[in-house]
């Protein structure tokens, strides 16, 4: 009989406006744009320790408009992951939807790209989590079965709840070391 890993549980993390500052109404298209939200490196990092598996899942909808190539798009996000490792916060998967709106299945509130990291990383999506900062976010986790939200306001008015609201990324950590039980 094979040896099969028991599923983990993972934190999903939208990124603009979550694991970088929000760009507003455009896109960030370039490295020198990208900023690390406040105290994300951290609040990734802890989960990583908690035992959880650390999926990023975000709209690039600057690729289909053709605002940047996809391998523009894959270069941030290496870059990304490469400035994470150094702090043992990489993320352990990256699922970005870079098309138009209304042109495919994978595109927020679909629950399509939380699925796909579910069946390639082996996660107990319920008892995953996922951070937000915009309903789609939340809406998506609720599709997908993820139980626990957390929410990063941002300058949307909410109209999905989540289970936790915070006023900014810095509070995550805070609140993933009181709330995210080791795996």
């Amino acid at each position: 009989m094979p040896n099969v890993l028991p599923l983990r549980p993972a934190v999903f993390f939208d990124r603009d406006g979550v694991v970088n500052v929000s760009p507003g109404d455009g896109y960030v298209l370039r490295w020198e744009d990208f900023h690390f939200a406040p105290g994300i490196i951290k609040a990734l990092a802890l989960c990583r320790e908690r035992g959880y598996a650390t999926i990023l899942v975000t709209s690039q909808q600057g690729v289909g408009k053709g605002l940047m190539t996809q391998e523009a798009l894959d270069e941030l996000h290496s870059h990304m992951q490469s400035e994470l490792a150094r702090h043992d916060a990489a993320l352990d998967g990256i699922y970005a939807c870079t098309h138009l709106a209304g042109t495919c299945a994978c595109r927020k509130p679909s629950a399509e790209m939380i699925f796909r990291a579910r069946d390639e990383h082996g996660i107990d999506l319920s008892r995953s989590w996922l951070v937000g900062d915009h309903d789609r976010d939340i809406q998506m986790a609720i599709n997908a079965g993820v139980p626990r939200t957390v929410r990063i306001l941002s300058h949307h008015e909410p109209k999905v709840n989540a289970d936790f609201t915070l006023e900014e990324t810095m509070e995550l950590t805070a609140l993933l070391r009181e709330e995210l039980p080791q795996v």
